[in-house]
């Protein structure tokens, strides 16, 4: 089998420590990586409506906002740092705060202007219900004679 020889490029090289320099960084003050803070989520389909469940605890639903703009559906809002502490007493801080934004595309077939949503125990939960015709049909066989 032949060796490939390749060039050595130390741009790609100066690229590649940058990157590790901003994660690094990045985590230290914080500020994680480039996506900022991303709660996560679920998305489950039902017969008439599409669930999505949202973690956001310990944060209050006043300060979380849904929007529906060409099928698309955003969730976003922010979770502060609440916590008045100095720095000799911080042994760790490792959840996250900040803002966050969550894009999902929804299919064609679902009523956007019913979209409802419920807040419980840190959990968002969002109702997308389907439009008539996305719902599943069943057909009925006639036996042929």
């Amino acid at each position: 089998m032949a060796t490939k020889i390749r060039r050595w490029d130390p741009l790609t090289d100066l690229v590649s420590m940058q990157g590790d320099l901003n994660r690094l960084f990045g985590w230290t003050w914080g500020e994680g990586d480039a996506r900022g803070w991303v709660p996560a989520l679920d998305v489950i389909e039902k017969a008439d409506a599409f669930e999505i469940s949202v973690d956001l605890p310990g944060i209050d639903p006043a300060d979380v906002e849904i929007t529906v703009e060409d099928s698309t559906l955003t969730l976003s809002g922010t979770r502060e740092f609440t916590n008045e502490v100095t720095d000799e007493h911080v042994h760790r801080i490792e959840r996250r705060y900040g803002a966050f934004s969550r894009s999902l595309s929804l299919p064609k077939n679902v009523k956007a202007d019913e979209i409802d949503a419920a807040f419980d125990k840190g959990v968002l939960t969002v109702h997308v219900p389907k439009a008539e015709d996305a719902k599943p049909k069943r057909i009925s066989i006639k036996a042929g004679g």
